[in-house]
């Protein structure tokens, strides 16, 4: 373990990058969305209220910011909060399902300094995508990349997240953004949101885990994962990153009503910090929140102590334990070692996460037959 990392476990004055979701509004219903968006919230902060989020971010010296949603497009002011940022000298990346960028505002878009984006893609066909994002959604994002790509943007990102249905059209990912000019990213399943419902179905298998920790150690050096997969450091040879859980330390969530909580995918009363909208702003959550201080403090091996593994994979993700029933010191769900398996058998019950936002299912009105 680096110094620091250790540095890093007791938190730091700032965090490095923070999650804000602008909204809950999405035109997508994805299967595994984090957040389970869909519908506006009516509380979302204002256009004000943004600015003010910006100004203390500035004057903490956070880097950047990872925009999301919900799609953060959608929002009338998108375009005004995310040039507030840049201008203020906080960098912004925003992840979108391409749905909003056309041509002439993707022109906008490569015009602007200390942007990068995220064009989110689960399926590197249009049929393995759009069983998880929805009907016509490949489409949508390859033309949202070829618009970019023609407006001279540079380098953008295509988000994947890994399941077991497009674990084996990894190459074909990186084709595809070998194509566009692009880097490709890609991150881990976590069951939160609708995807604690989903999890189970869309996990990759142990065989399929292996595989992933393989093609990874052989593409480390230009594919990007967040660190989301330091628990298949456990297989051996460790994943490029800082093996460790950054929730409340490094990053955090701000959501689109203002709440803090410790990562984008522990949306739980358990994990909420705050509100930027309290005395102090959101520095004041940051820096004196109780659940982040415990977070900081020394934490327990638990049930994985007397694993060899354990300085490898620090057993793995908070969120993935929580929403599958397990304890926080237990093992990951996806332990390499099967130790998650075993631990599944007997989780307790599974939390369910704050706030469900998706769209009301239509339903579909049989005529009635006059015979």
């Amino acid at each position: 373990m680096t110094a620091l990392t250790e540095r890093m476990k007791d938190g730091l004055d700032a965090p490095i990058c923070i999650t804000w979701e602008l909204t809950y509004s999405c035109n997508l219903s994805c299967v595994h969305c984090l957040s389970s968006s869909g519908r506006r919230d009516p509380k979302e902060l204002t256009t004000e209220e943004a600015f003010r989020v910006v100004d203390e971010l500035r004057n903490m010296q956070v880097f950047y910011v990872n925009i999301g949603g919900g799609e953060p497009m959608i929002r009338r002011d998108f375009f005004d909060i995310v040039e507030y940022a840049t201008s203020s000298g906080v960098g912004v990346k925003f992840s979108t399902n391409g749905t909003y960028i056309d041509a002439a505002t993707a022109q906008r878009l490569a015009a602007m300094d200390y942007l990068d984006i995220q064009i989110s893609l689960d399926g590197a066909d249009a049929a393995t995508n759009d069983a998880i994002r929805g009907e016509g959604s490949y489409d949508t994002a390859m033309t949202a990349m070829r618009h970019l790509k023609d407006a001279g943007f540079g380098e953008f990102k295509i988000s994947v997240v890994i399941t077991r249905h497009n674990i084996a059209q990894l190459d074909e990912f990186k084709a595809i953004a070998d194509q566009f000019g692009a880097q490709l990213r890609i991150t881990r399943l976590r069951p939160s949101g609708r995807a604690v419902d989903t999890w189970e179905q869309l996990h990759p298998t142990l065989d399929q885990q292996r595989t992933l920790h393989q093609w990874l150690l052989g593409h480390g050096e230009n594919v990007l994962t967040g660190d989301s997969f330091f628990h298949l450091n456990a297989l051996g040879e460790s994943l490029p990153g800082l093996n460790l859980c950054g929730a409340g330390r490094v990053v955090c969530l701000i959501d689109p009503i203002g709440d803090v909580y410790a990562c984008p995918f522990v949306i739980h009363d358990e994990f909420l910090a705050g509100n930027v909208r309290g005395n102090g702003g959101f520095a004041a959550v940051w820096r004196t929140s109780d659940c982040f201080t415990e977070l900081r403090g020394p934490q327990s091996a638990g049930a994985c102590a007397s694993c060899g593994s354990w300085d490898a994979c620090q057993g793995g993700c908070m969120a993935a334990k929580f929403f599958t029933g397990l304890p926080l010191d237990g093992p990951d769900p996806e332990c390499v070692g099967g130790d998650g398996e075993y631990a599944l058998a007997s989780a307790g019950a599974i939390p369910r996460p704050n706030g469900d936002h998706s769209k009301p299912v239509a339903v579909q009105l049989r005529r009635r037959s006059n015979v």
